[in-house]
């Protein structure tokens, strides 16, 4: 990550590392290849249009933006036109629904596996050519406050934005050059739609991609038709932003959680409304949580907190604990008849404090206070002689905030601010635990002790990247997802092989991720 992100590559997280970590960006796995590996990959079958006259359409518009009509589809012509200026390329706008790259603006589950999450999290995704449905196609988050033109720092510059989504719908990866306008990280508004030139090394790109337009030189910049040619952008729009700050996100590095589980092999940290969410390398995909309700949606959106969670083993669905109900998820979808109430599981009314479900005997275990219940999920009934005292693993406390099995083979419990390691083999903490929660899993020390002023120093950002997955269609790298600043992509929970829009840090993993984010 620091090498792709033009960094001294030293493997330190010191600040200047943690200053590009904050930034928004693309979730597009950062891999560093030679240029003779990336042409090769280039040039494979389905990463081109085969065709050069392409057909464009902005099928649903803002909902509450500053943004007119006219505006966002002007914004979508010039960002197009960036790179049908240097390539034998051309697109034009049509009114059916037959489009090559289908433009929405949309919220939430839209219905393409890539979820949104709101105002910071997931901005943009788009889908690389190909031949199947959505292929092009680029979606906006309607819940960002788009802009253009414009200083405000909270707004994303939706020309930007879209120039770099459709480097991605006719066909273009991530490169680190510093100058790219397909580099992961977000750098804010690129100056007047009128007059954008892309920077070289995009031009390269896209030149050994599709070839060079006849009528422009590699050393020229493009030609410029006249105004009438031209859709017309209003000189001083008037889009501040409304993006607000959430008041009650809380501090990852300063709190206790109040439920801890592993999900498809990551591992998720659930606060209050929010949650943070780690790769399987243990890399924390975003500094800031993303909202629990726009991933599970059918969880109450007013929820303010879960008590425990935790992914069974026997079909691998997730289920949500909070009081006296549980919800039953497959994927992230809700499954009918949910919620119900925590007596099918023989547990007492009242509430649990932590769940977690144990591979060793593919047993789940409950804890409530200083007692805990196993449960047998192939038979759906409690084992008998339950509940008991809190004793079988030596050296943790009485009492938990909750419980993960993690790949490591070894068990985590948490309490407060501190957990404790215990390798199945031994059934006994290990030496030197309890340790700091928020330093060996949130990324939190000295360096990033989470004062006041931690937040201030947000900037903006694109997206981030997800683990190693199949794109939908079966091809690899189909969907760029987006993100902003701090905040987390999700990876939608049919995990076959999808990549979510993910963290800067998920450059890191070893495989390669299907979606894209911008």
């Amino acid at each position: 990550m620091q090498q792709f992100g033009g960094l001294e590559a030293t493997g330190v997280l010191d600040a200047e590392t943690l200053d590009l970590m904050k930034m928004p960006r693309c979730s597009l796995p950062d891999l560093v290849e030679s240029d003779a590996t990336r042409r090769r990959r280039s040039t494979t079958p389905g990463t081109k249009w085969s065709k050069r006259n392409l057909s464009w359409r902005v099928r649903t518009f803002p909902r509450e933006s500053h943004l007119g009509h006219d505006t966002v589809r002007a914004l979508m012509y010039y960002a197009l036109k960036v790179w049908s200026d240097i390539t034998p390329l051309n697109f034009h706008e049509v009114a059916g629904n037959n489009a090559d790259i289908q433009i929405d603006f949309s919220r939430a589950d839209h219905n393409d596996g890539y979820p949104f999450d709101g105002p910071g999290g997931t901005v943009a995704h788009a889908f690389f050519p190909g031949e199947h449905h959505t292929a092009g196609d680029t979606h906006f988050d309607d819940e960002e406050s788009w802009t253009f033109r414009s200083s405000d720092a909270h707004g994303m510059d939706l020309f930007a934005v879209a120039v770099h989504e459709f480097g991605h719908s006719i066909g273009l990866t991530h490169i680190s050059a510093i100058e790219s306008i397909m580099r992961p990280y977000y750098q804010g508004p690129v100056g007047d739609p009128l007059k954008y030139d892309l920077p070289y090394e995009d031009k390269v790109r896209i030149w050994q991609l599709y070839g060079v337009r006849e009528s422009v030189s590699p050393t020229n910049r493009p030609g410029t038709a006249s105004p009438e040619d031209h859709p017309v952008l209003p000189e001083l729009p008037q889009n501040r932003s409304t993006l607000q700050p959430r008041k009650d996100e809380p501090n990852r590095c300063n709190t206790h959680f109040d439920a801890v589980a592993q999900i498809r092999g990551e591992a998720f940290f659930f606060k209050g409304k929010y949650f943070w969410r780690l790769t399987r390398n243990k890399h924390l995909v975003s500094l800031q949580p993303a909202q629990v309700h726009r991933f599970w949606r059918g969880l109450p959106p007013n929820m303010d907190s879960l008590d425990a969670v935790y992914e069974r083993t026997t079909d691998h669905k997730i289920v949500f604990f909070k009081g006296d109900r549980y919800w039953l998820f497959k994927d992230n979808n809700v499954e009918e008849g949910f919620p119900r109430q925590i007596t099918d599981f023989g547990l007492p009314l009242g509430g649990i404090d932590a769940a977690f479900s144990w591979p060793h005997n593919e047993k789940t275990y409950f804890f409530k206070d200083h007692l805990y219940w196993r449960y047998d999920d192939h038979d759906r009934r409690m084992d008998p002689g339950y509940p008991v005292e809190n004793t079988l693993w030596k050296g943790i406390p009485g009492t938990l905030d909750d419980a993960m099995r993690w790949s490591d083979g070894a068990t985590y419990f948490f309490r407060g601010k501190e957990y404790w390691k215990v390798v199945d083999s031994s059934l006994e903490a290990e030496l030197g635990y309890p340790q700091s929660t928020a330093r060996d899993w949130l990324m939190c020390g000295d360096m990033l002790s989470d004062a006041p002023d931690a937040e201030s120093s947000r900037v903006g950002a694109r997206s981030r990247q997800g683990p190693p997955d199949e794109s939908r269609s079966g091809n690899a790298y189909e969907v760029c997802s987006c993100t902003s600043s701090t905040a987390a992509c999700w990876q939608p929970l049919q995990w076959r092989r999808l990549l979510v829009g993910l963290p800067v840090v998920a450059s890191l993993w070893t495989a390669v991720l299907q979606t894209v984010a911008l």
